[in-house]
């Protein structure tokens, strides 16, 4: 393992802002694993700690294949995580809305030139990252339909669904697009946790990126088979929303089957504790999403269900 500075940012009062990444083996740019881009992606930046961990275990072993490179980024925000803060700790901006970048804009877009500029390299991009509410998913492979985009290569996670976006005008901003145009394989991998540490969904997403990289050849690495994914156009999702605001109560968790009619949440008034509203199941199907925050605001979009998964 070679640790590598890939961005350093001078400060004159400061420390240097400085990312690194950790190459595994030489060759060509084969595969990079992009973790904490926001401050709160605890679980993000978890998940490449353990990622690191293994692939220094593999390359002991002398299983990475020769002339294949493998590079792990940690993180790209480690100021605003250190200060507890999701965006950049100066103007609140999220790197993750900077793709390409430019050398000549704002500090978060400047960051962003520089990763780009050495990440687009490579075959293969994995990223970790969050949904920007807040709230717990399914674990699963997310791609832009973009002409760019291979469902073949993401059913190599062995997860359960892999979940395909239309791209919105926002969307053209982010890392997981702009990899795609750049004529990489880009995949965005959803875990159930964002600000606290899962062990059990993070040895899930570890174990199906080292099957990822085990079927495409580039280490050698025996484990469980996985699933068959099933493929979602993210319009199939039913989203469920709140009438009032309040304390939420959360029933219902991702993966839970659930029948129309069926009691998922209840919003309880802040002040006298009584229920507001029991928010119900509009549809027989699977919770692929779920709220998580104690309050919730009117209007808010508390779960996505997968319809009638299960009939």
């Amino acid at each position: 393992m070679n640790i590598e500075t890939v961005f350093n940012l001078k400060s004159t009062y400061r420390d240097d802002f400085q990312i690194n990444g950790y190459k595994f083996g030489k060759g060509e740019k084969t595969c990079c694993i992009v973790g904490a881009m926001r401050g709160n992606e605890v679980q993000q930046l978890y998940v490449c700690s353990q990622i690191v961990k293994a692939l220094s275990a593999i390359e002991k072993k002398g299983d990475i294949a020769r002339g294949k490179e493998i590079m792990v980024i940690p993180s790209l925000n480690p100021f605003s995580m250190n200060v507890q803060r999701r965006f950049w700790t100066v103007d609140n901006t999220d790197l993750n809305r900077m793709f390409p970048g430019s050398f000549e804009g704002k500090t978060t877009q400047r960051i962003a030139a520089g990763i780009f500029d050495i990440i687009k390299e490579y075959q293969y991009g994995i990223q970790f990252t969050s949904f920007y509410i807040q709230g717990d998913f399914i674990p699963h492979v997310r791609m832009m339909q973009t002409e760019h985009k291979n469902i073949s290569l993401a059913n190599l996670f062995g997860l359960p669904y892999i979940l395909l976006r239309k791209p919105r005008p926002f969307d053209t901003a982010t890392l997981n697009f702009n990899w795609q145009n750049a004529n990489t394989s880009a995949f965005s991998v959803y875990t159930n946790e964002t600000e606290r540490i899962d062990e059990v969904s993070a040895q899930t997403l570890v174990s199906a990126v080292m099957r990822f990289l085990s079927r495409m050849g580039v280490i050698k690495y025996q484990c469980h088979g996985g699933y068959m994914a099933t493929t979602l156009e993210e319009d199939q999702l039913m989203s469920v929303h709140t009438n009032s605001g309040g304390i939420y109560r959360r029933i219902k968790q991702p993966g839970d089957a659930v029948e129309q009619g069926e009691p998922m949440a209840e919003i309880i008034h802040p002040f006298d504790g009584s229920v507001q509203e029991e928010i119900i199941s509009p549809a027989n199907g699977i919770v692929f999403f779920a709220h998580k925050s104690p309050l919730v605001l009117q209007n808010s979009v508390v779960y996505k269900i997968i319809k009638r998964l299960h009939v």
